[in-house]
Formats: C-alpha cells, sequence, structure tokens
C-alpha cells in the first residue's frame, strides 16, 4: 500500500496540512520543518499523486522534455544526459514526460504540460514551438536558436568550439584535415562544419571536398565516412568528426585497416561523452556543457512559468579535452 501524507503526518506528529505544505516548499513552514519532512517522506517511500494534485490545481504536474527526433539523429549519449540533468535538476516536483516532436502526433493543449523543454536541432521544429507559444505553455529551446520567435533559447558555441577544436589540430602540424559532418539540415551540423571550415580558412589552408564525408551522427556513419577516406588516393592525416560516436565508428574503421591512432591518423570528436575517456585510446573531444545547459533551462523554464517574459539567448561554453588521439604530424 502506498505511503500518503497522512502517513508522513501521523509519523512526525505533525498535521497533514504542515506535511504538505513542507513538501510543496511553502513559505509559511521553517527550513528545518521542511528538511524533518522530506527525508521522512524520503525514508517511508513517498511518492507524490500527480494526478490528485492535477485536479486539484488544474495543473498536470507534467514537464515535457522534447527533442527534435528521439530516433533519428539524436545521440544515445547526448540524450541520455540531457534527460539525466533535466530530470535531477527538477527533481521530484514534476513528472519529466520524454517525446519526439516527430512522433508526438497529438494537438498540444495546455493541461498536457505545465512547461516544456524542447532540445531543438531542425527549424523543422518551429511549428511545434509556435503552437507552444500560442496556447501559453511556457517553452525552453535548447541547442538551437530562434530568431523568428520569442523564445529562450539555452545553446553552446559550437561553432567557436571546433573552430578552436580544429585550430589545436593545425598546431599540431596537419593541414591535412577531413572532416565527417553530423546530420544533414540539423542546426548543430551545419554550425560545426561553420567552425571547422573557419579554422582552416583562418590558417589559409585549402579544403579538399572530397574529404567532406556525409554522416547522421550514427557510429555506422562515421565508420562508413572513415572507410570512404581511405580509400581515396590521398587521404587526410587528421579528421574532425561532428559528435564522439561518430569518432568511435572512425576508430573502428581505422582499426580494421591497421592504421593506428594518433601516429598515422589523428581524430577529434565532439560531444565530450563519457565513453571518450574510456575508449582506447582516450577521445580528444570538444565537450558540450550539457550539464549547465540543462540547468540553465529547468531555471530559465521556472521563471516563465511564474510569469516572467520570454525571449532570451543564453550562451554555455564549450571546452577542448584534449586525450590521446591528436599527435604531432611526422616529421613536424
Amino acid at each position: 500500500m502506498s505511503v500518503t501524507i497522512k502517513d508522513i503526518a501521523r509519523e512526525l506528529g505533525i498535521s497533514h496540512t504542515t506535511v504538505s505544505r513542507a513538501l510543496n516548499n511553502s513559505p509559511l513552514i521553517r527550513e528545518e520543518t521542511k528538511q524533518r519532512v522530506r527525508e521522512t517522506a524520503k525514508e517511508m517511500g513517498y511518492s507524490p499523486n500527480y494526478s490528485a494534485k492535477a485536479l486539484v490545481n488544474a495543473r498536470s504536474y507534467n514537464i515535457g522534455l522534447f527533442f527534435s527526433s528521439i530516433i533519428h539523429g539524436t545521440s544515445p549519449d547526448f540524450f541520455h544526459e540531457i534527460i539525466k540533468c533535466v530530470s535531477r535538476e527538477i527533481g521530484n516536483q514534476y513528472n519529466v514526460v520524454v517525446h519526439g516532436i516527430d512522433v508526438f502526433f497529438q494537438e498540444l493543449q495546455p493541461h498536457h504540460f505545465d512547461g516544456i523543454i524542447l532540445v531543438s536541432q531542425s527549424q523543422k521544429d518551429d511549428n511545434f514551438i509556435r503552437s507552444a507559444l500560442e496556447k501559453e505553455i511556457p517553452i525552453v529551446v535548447i541547442n538551437r536558436i530562434i530568431k523568428e520567435l520569442e523564445v529562450t533559447n539555452i545553446v553552446s558555441d559550437d561553432e567557436e568550439g571546433v573552430q578552436h577544436g580544429v585550430e589545436y589540430m593545425i598546431h599540431q602540424g596537419h593541414r591535412d584535415i577531413g572532416l565527417i559532418e553530423g546530420k544533414e539540415g540539423f542546426q548543430s551540423s551545419i554550425e560545426r562544419k561553420r567552425g571547422f571550415l573557419n579554422a582552416l580558412e583562418k590558417k589559409e589552408i585549402f579544403f579538399r571536398q572530397e574529404w567532406n564525408i556525409q554522416g547522421d551522427y550514427s557510429a555506422m556513419s562515421g565508420y562508413e565516412g572513415m572507410k570512404k577516406l581511405l580509400q581515396q588516393k590521398s587521404r587526410p592525416t587528421a579528421v574532425f568528426c561532428s559528435n564522439d560516436d561518430m569518432a568511435f565508428g572512425a576508430m573502428k574503421a581505422l582499426a580494421q585497416a591497421g592504421i593506428a591512432v594518433p601516429k598515422e591518423m589523428s581524430l577529434l570528436g565532439f560531444d565530450g561523452s563519457l565513453f571518450s575517456t574510456y575508449s582506447t585510446p582516450a577521445l580528444s573531444t570538444i565537450r558540450k556543457p550539457v550539464d549547465e545547459m540543462s540547468k540553465t533551462a529547468v531555471q530559465e523554464l521556472k521563471k516563465l512559468m511564474q510569469g516572467e517574459p520570454n525571449g532570451k539567448i543564453i550562451y554555455r561554453k564549450t571546452n577542448l579535452i584534449v586525450g590521446e588521439t591528436i599527435c604531432p604530424r611526422k616529421g613536424e
């Protein structure tokens, strides 16, 4: 049988009204009482009845966490990290409902969600954003700037981060650098390619189009992309993969071809995934600040839900992690 507020009240010898207010973080309750109630609730295995609360307060107690697509183009590690960070920041105040826009076929309604966090990759998401704004559902967008709509955006500086990472490879003596792109049409793919080209242009390095391979953010596309590069008569000495999953796929193709990383081919990924630390050799990567972006998104969404105006653009910095897959070009 599930634990109720009355059970917690009985255990602590206080009223069920006090317990309810403490669990809802009411300013009428002292902090020590709130802490005591929360600890007891956790020990007793209490879980809030969101359906009952929704009926009383005319709220859903759901936060929608939407992705452009869960199935296509979203890295599993990125997907997991976003969900983990958002859920941790929201805590037990709301249910987190995860969905992909490409498979969300119902009409968006205010009673579905008290707020929405959208991890957006494509302009195709704009109709969904517009619908949320028209129906006055608070919404925050991670990962893409939407200039045409008045919506709060939390983004990382992918373009600048990639430029810095590729410049590091150039400083190591690499001038023959290939690119395995992310999913076609995704904003992140566009920005990362732009950063890559900026670095080459800045150093007056000509980019060979045959070294530009289209991927889709999957490990398989990185594997196939590297195989295409290796089949060419002239091949690069270093390759930037637009995410870590594609870099891992590329590493497998190189291993199968008997090409040593980084002695014969240097690699740079993007995301800063957990697995980059444990790969052999450890992948050099550009860390996307997913945890900071997720935390900021929840904080900004709560402000919107309390009536603050929408429309901010908030940037979070990427960070180059130098692992073991980039070394100076032989002979340099």
